[in-house]
């Protein structure tokens, strides 16, 4: 009944592609305005500007957090994030014996090879990565974390400023300040 794709019309596939697009645009900007427009109140002059200053704080706070997770999703790279706060919760493991059990899980979903969300880390960090796990610690993830922090601030960060997920966010909140 189901074939492969490779015998489908190159032209299907396109389209497809089109079609997964446009409603994957529209359905991030459904989920990032349901999740923000009881919130969105909340977000104040002084807030907007430290998203817009510092990666740091867009990430300490939720609704910027929700906000660049949501634009990550929209350039199928929602994994780095995902890591990120997996390892940040990692860090905060009780009681320690969880800590072995957690690391593999964590290593196993996104740095071994063929990972189903593996993240972009070069050989090196996944070797280290790989030798802490040997007797993991709170800090067995603390250069791969490093890592894609940098790369999210890096690259994805200035991306999400320009990003029409950002800008609308802004303007709509820029539209409640005046109007409301």
């Amino acid at each position: 009944m189901c074939r492969s794709l490779e015998h489908l019309p190159l032209t299907c596939l396109e389209r497809a592609k089109e079609l997964k697009a446009r409603f994957g645009s529209f359905l991030l900007k459904q989920e990032l305005y349901m999740g923000l427009s009881h919130k969105t109140d909340k977000l104040t002059l002084e807030d907007r500007e430290k998203w817009s200053q510092s990666f740091h704080y867009l990430l300490a706070h939720k609704e910027g957090l929700c906000a660049f997770r949501a634009f990550l999703s929209s350039e199928y790279s929602e994994e780095n994030i995902a890591f990120y706060l997996a390892c940040e919760d990692y860090k905060n493991t009780k009681p320690c014996s969880k800590l072995c059990s957690k690391a593999k899980k964590i290593y196993e979903e996104f740095i071994c090879n063929d990972a189903p969300r593996e993240v972009n880390l070069d050989h090196e960090t996944k070797t280290i990565t790989s030798k802490n796990l040997e007797n993991p610690t709170f800090t067995c993830f603390k250069i791969a974390q490093s890592k894609i922090y940098t790369l999210m601030e890096k690259d994805c960060y200035p991306r999400f400023l320009k990003s029409t997920v950002y800008q609308e966010l802004i303007a709509q909140h820029a539209g409640q300040t005046t109007h409301g």
